[in-house]
């Protein structure tokens, strides 16, 4: 089963070659990016890696001694399977050390073409119980499941005692409303999915309409999903994320959640003797800048609990959504 140690790597977010060698440079252990399609689950416009790009990073990322996994981690519809294919396949010739995948047919044809290399179970498979990753683990050989951003620490402990594979955390950055891989608010509002076309509030869609006295109105499709007044941080512009009117309430109200960002960085150790052998910082979307600032501060906490100390915690209050920050489910569910 798996081992409780306290050598938990860095998994760290690469939108963009120049963000992947930020963060190699900063310190991840490994970094995590996808090809310029609907194989990802981050397919935004300015985002992601031509193969040549991904071929020289990584090149880059493992001169430096960092691992690169490629996120193919959305679900291919019917008469599609040929691109999610064609991404295994370059992914494997340009000598990745993992692929992270989310569909039982992509894990399956990455298992029998190429056994050699490492299966990582997304996030968007929404694996929670034992039952489900035994048999991931099983039928296609996962080393290492990604789980959702809905369990205790105890319940995570609870689980690594029964699995023969290792266990991946998200730490820090957005902490995912809707079950992991199965919100279809986008596709209802803009006819494209989040988790088939790897895109979650198209850009293409999102309007932003300032009145008269700087008050600022976000709509998505059709639709009026929040409104700030001028001394409002907007969030990102996303239905879930949004505010709206309720025959029960006159005011705005967040229906779903409100913005914030998950912050674990004081939960580390816990997380660690709960069996955690890596944590990853959830941000492809967002600047080198961003991914420098966070990458380097978990960087020097994870390396003070290796050596035995007591972590310093960099202040990262500034860089959370709203500036507001949770722990989420994992401290206990009562969080909104």
């Amino acid at each position: 089963m798996n081992n409780t140690t306290n050598t938990a790597e860095l998994i760290c977010p690469a939108g963009t070659p120049a963000a992947l060698r930020t963060a190699v440079d900063a310190g991840a252990d490994a970094v995590y990016c996808g090809f310029q399609n609907a194989t990802n689950a981050r397919n935004f416009p300015g985002l992601n890696f031509t193969p040549q790009e991904m071929e020289k990073s990584v090149a880059y990322a493992h001169e430096k001694g960092a691992k690169v996994l490629l996120a193919v981690n959305t679900f291919p519809p019917a008469g599609k399977f040929d691109l999610w294919k064609q991404a295994v396949t370059a992914g494997a010739k340009m000598g990745v050390d993992a692929f992270i995948v989310a569909d039982v047919g992509v894990a399956d044809y990455v298992a029998r073409t190429h056994p050699d290399k490492r299966l990582h179970l997304s996030v968007q498979a929404a694996a929670s119980s034992p039952e489900a990753i035994r048999y991931y683990a099983r039928e296609f050989g996962v080393k290492r499941v990604v789980l959702p951003r809905i369990l205790t620490i105890p319940e995570i402990r609870d689980i690594s005692g029964q699995i023969p594979c290792e266990i991946e955390t998200f730490i820090f950055g957005n902490h995912g409303l809707m079950v992991e891989g199965r919100c279809s608010l986008t596709n209802y509002i803009t006819g494209l999915s989040t988790n088939m076309d790897g895109v979650c509030s198209p850009a293409a869609d999102v309007e932003y309409i300032r009145d008269d006295a700087g008050n600022m109105t976000t709509r998505l499709g059709d639709y009026t999903i929040d409104c700030y007044s001028c001394d409002e941080t907007a969030g990102y512009p996303t239905i879930c994320k949004g505010r709206y009117r309720a025959p029960h309430r006159d005011d705005g109200y967040y229906a779903f959640e409100e913005p914030i960002s998950l912050n674990l960085s004081r939960m580390l150790p816990d997380l660690m003797g709960a069996g955690v052998n890596a944590f990853k910082i959830e941000g492809r979307q967002r600047s080198r800048a961003y991914v420098r600032r966070v990458v380097s501060a978990f960087r020097k906490a994870v390396d003070d609990i290796r050596a035995g100390g007591e972590p310093e915690f960099a202040d990262l209050h500034a860089l959370t959504e709203g500036q507001k920050q949770t722990e989420g489910a994992f401290k206990s569910k009562t969080w909104r």
